[in-house]
């Protein structure tokens, strides 16, 4: 049986892999994903007032999200196939996203 692993904690730096970009982040704690990869160069859509307009949504090649946002069902967070980039972390140390 295998355990799901701790959400990170605030303290914690976050790596994330653009996958077709070819490049790896750091993104540390209180800096979104989303901000991380505009400052990167990286065009994605400018956040929301909100998080809730979904634009941001990222497809999930490895590593597990921990959904912050009010906008995928339950059934969708729990497949972990795409996750929010403006809000959501990771319950990983590493994520692999197709950016």
């Amino acid at each position: 049986m295998s355990v799901a692993p701790e959400p990170l904690d605030g303290s914690d730096c976050l790596r994330v892999v653009c996958a077709a970009a070819e490049m790896a982040l750091t993104v540390p704690p209180g800096t979104s994903v989303l901000e991380a990869v505009r400052r990167a160069g990286l065009e994605v859509p400018a956040p929301c007032p909100d998080a809730r307009c979904g634009d941001c949504e990222t497809r999930v090649l490895e590593g597990e999200p921990d959904h912050r946002d009010g906008v995928l069902t339950r059934e969708e967070r729990a497949f972990g196939e795409t996750m929010m980039i403006c809000v959501s972390r990771a319950r990983t140390p590493r994520l692999v996203l197709d950016l």
